[in-house]
């Protein structure tokens, strides 16, 4: 039984992240001089946004705070299209 609900367990994980999502969307942002743009696929828009900021942010950014920081401003560009 529990080989079972770790099988369970993995399946399900591996198909919430290999899921495509509806909204893909790439940002580019600037902090501290760096720039970096990255894409990122979410099942609506905002969540699609939130994700493609963040992981651009983690290029460029050192530590929670310039995260944070980062992730506050505006981003340089940012297009979204549904899939």
């Amino acid at each position: 039984a529990a080989v079972g609900l770790v099988v369970a367990g993995l399946a399900a994980l591996v198909y919430a992240t290999l899921s495509p999502g509806r909204v893909e969307c790439e940002a580019c942002v600037r902090f501290d001089g760096r720039e970096a743009c990255k894409s990122a696929a979410g099942a609506d828009r905002a969540a699609a946004e939130q994700a493609a900021i963040a992981t651009a942010c983690s290029l460029v950014t050192g530590g929670v705070t310039e995260t944070i920081g980062c992730q506050g401003r505006e981003p340089v560009s940012l297009s979204c299209r549904e899939r």
